[in-house]
Parts: structure tokens; C-alpha cells; sequence
């Protein structure tokens, strides 16, 4: 769900829109039981911080968007999808989607096996899906699923009823894959996205996949956006000390909620809405909690 403005002060990673990680669906298929589908949202059409439209260019060519699979419940991946894009030229852009499986999937890197080459980035209303073998591909600009009150937001709660996301976009990352790609039973997932570190290596500057972690951990949020689900359990006591201190938790139970999630961690699913891990779960064979969100983006798309 929303993840929205992760960089420092509601700005964009790196100051570049298109790297900020806004949302994580996944979900399976409305009326084909035997496929999933998993949407990456980034780069929103607007900034809070500067204020104004971001820039027209979809995606960064120089970037890594990644999805990461957990198949056995250790917060560790044991799959990866990795989406390039060409560069922004003459108005078009093209993607390639590679897959990565096994230990390497646990790593940094822009290689794998290409399931999807040079896939057609929509920038218009027409959703150009790309299909290859048992798989379907889109990514393009779509309508931001997102609603939030911005201005009661900041206003200390005193909300207006505006939605700042009515008219707003993100460029949408969607893959449709057959439930056999996700070993067909429970995975847990997230999404980041990498850049050229000065070393010739990749640099995480962004993940995530439950909302709004990011705002939770403000002062550790540098260490969050760069680390892994596996080491998240460090965060715990910054999640009490924001329950206690903005929620209206007593430090009891503030103290009580942290250790529940301590003992669940790595065992959550979208259907439950606690917020540790810091990773989504889905089971191709059952139905999500967020539904409305997912199937208006899905429509969107033009997946189903």
C-alpha cells in the first residue's frame, strides 16, 4: 500500500521522482484462479516537497526496479524479477524484465534470464501489454490509487475531505504470472529500487512493501530504505516509540505490541494489517483485504 515521498522531508530518494517506490500490490488474477498478479507503483506525477509536477520521463534507464520473492518464510529472496528501461527518446521507452532464482535472487544486480524484452512503455489512456509465453507485462503511466488528505495531514489532523491524489498518476510496474512462477503456496514480497553505486556496483536508495514505514521510522529511515526484510526486527523499538509517543499507546502496551510482532515476524500476510514484518505477504489461492485498491488498478492497467 502507500508508501509515498520516502526521501528526507517528503521528498524523492536521491531527489529523482522516478526511484521513489509508491506501492505494492499483489493479488490473483479476478476470474483466473491460476494466475497472480503483482503491481509495482513508482514515481508520482506530482511532489510535495519541491511542490509541483515531477518530470514526464516514466522511468530511470539507469536504474534497477526489483521485486523480491520469499518463498520458505526467512525474509531472505529466493526469487527476483528485475525491470530496465531504455532511454526516454523521441517520446518512447522500452523495458526488459529478467528473472532471477536461487541464492543470486538474495543479491544486488541488473542480470537474470529475460522473460520480457523491449516491452513498450505506455504514456497514454491505451494500456499496451506485452505478452510473452505465460506471462503479461505492462508498465506506463496510470491513475494513482492512493487517497490522502494532504493538507489536514499537515494541518494536525484537522482534515479537509480533499483528496490531493484525485488527479495525480504513478507509473505502474504490472506482471502477470502463472501461480507455478510463485511455487504456489504463500511467498512474502517487497520492492526496491537500485542505482549505480561509484564502485561499478548497485545502491539500494529505496524498498519497501507495507504502508507508510518510511514516516514511521523518520529518524532511521536511511537504514531502513537500505536494508532487508531479514534484519527489520532491529526496528521494533522505534515502531513502540512512535506508538507511545504519536499513537496514544501507553508504554505497556506499546511495549505488548512490540513483542507480538517480534514473535510474528516473518509470518504475516496482506490479510492482516499489523505492520511488522516490513514485507507483504500472498497466497495465490486466496483473496485480498484490498480489493478496491487492487482491482482499480488492475482495471487501469488493462490486466484482467
Amino acid at each position: 500500500m502507500s508508501h509515498h515521498y520516502s526521501g528526507p522531508d517528503f521528498g524523492f530518494p536521491q531527489g529523482d521522482a522516478r526511484l521513489d517506490f509508491t506501492d505494492l500490490y499483489a493479488f490473483p488474477k479476478p476470474g483466473e484462479t491460476g494466475k497472480s498478479i503483482l503491481i509495482v507503483n513508482v514515481h508520482p506525477s506530482a511532489g510535495e516537497n519541491p511542490p509541483g509536477p515531477t518530470t514526464t520521463e516514466p522511468f530511470a534507464p539507469e536504474a534497477v526496479y526489483e521485486v523480491k520473492i520469499d518463498t520458505d518464510g526467512d525474509a531472505v529472496a529466493d526469487i527476483a524479477y528485475r525491470v530496465r528501461f531504455s532511454a526516454f527518446e523521441r517520446g518512447a521507452q522500452t523495458a526488459s524484465v529478467l528473472r532471477v532464482d536461487g541464492p543470486q535472487a538474495a543479491g544486488t544486480g541488473d542480470g537474470g534470464r529475460v522473460i520480457v524484452d523491449r516491452a513498450p512503455v505506455s504514456l497514454g489512456r491505451e494500456a499496451k501489454v506485452t505478452e510473452a509465453g505465460d506471462t503479461r507485462f505492462f508498465a506506463g503511466w496510470r491513475s494513482d490509487p492512493f487517497f490522502c488528505d494532504v493538507e489536514g495531514a499537515k494541518n494536525n489532523l484537522q482534515f479537509t475531505g480533499d483528496d490531493f491524489f484525485a488527479d495525480k498518476d504513478v507509473c505502474s510496474i504490472v506482471l502477470e504470472l502463472p501461480n507455478s512462477a510463485l511455487v504456489e503456496k504463500e511467498v512474502r514480497l517487497w520492492a526496491r529500487t537500485l542505482t549505480p553505486d561509484d564502485g561499478g556496483g548497485w545502491r539500494q536508495v529505496e524498498r519497501g512493501a507495507r504502508p507508510a514505514q518510511a514516516v514511521i521510522l523518520v529518524e532511521e529511515r536511511d537504514a531502513y530504505l537500505g536494508g532487508e526484510p531479514a534484519t527489520d526486527g532491529r526496528f521494533l523499538a522505534s515502531f513502540a516509540h512512535a506508538l507511545e509517543h504519536t499513537g496514544g499507546y501507553t508504554s505497556g502496551e506499546a511495549k505488548r505490541v512490540r513483542r507480538h510482532c517480534s514473535q510474528i515476524f516473518c509470518l504475516m500476510t496482506l490479510r492482516d494489517l499489523r505492520l511488522f514484518p516490513i514485507t507483504a505477504g500472498h497466497s495465490p489461492t486466496m483473496p485480498s483485504m484490498f480489493s478496491c485498491a487492487f482491482s482499480r488498478m488492475a482495471r487501469s492497467t488493462g490486466t484482467t
